[in-house]
C-alpha cells in the first residue's frame, strides 16, 4: 500500500498549484456581490413598502388657516372686513 503513494511529496510548490488549479472566488468580488444585494433588497423593498403605503392609507390632512391669517390675507389684498 505504501508503494502506491511513494511518489507523493506534500511540499509548499505543489500545495500552492493545487490551490491555484482549485480556483474559487475571489474575496473581494464575493463582498462586493453581497453589498450590492443587500443595497438592492433595501431599494427594492422600500418602494414596494412606499407603493403599498400611497394605495392603502389616506391622504394626508391639511391643516387648518386661522382666522388671523385669513383675515391677514384679505387685507394685503384690499379687501375690507365687514363691519369696519
Amino acid at each position: 500500500m505504501a508503494e502506491e503513494y511513494s511518489d507523493f511529496d506534500p511540499s509548499e510548490e505543489t500545495l500552492k498549484a493545487a490551490r491555484s488549479a482549485a480556483g474559487g472566488f475571489n474575496p473581494a468580488l464575493v463582498v462586493l456581490l453581497v453589498v450590492i444585494g443587500v443595497v438592492l433588497l433595501f431599494v427594492v423593498g422600500n418602494y414596494v413598502l412606499y407603493s403599498y403605503a400611497q394605495k392603502t392609507l389616506p391622504a394626508k390632512k391639511k391643516k387648518p388657516v386661522s382666522k388671523k391669517k385669513i383675515k391677514r390675507e384679505r387685507l394685503k389684498r384690499g379687501i375690507a372686513p365687514p363691519g369696519e
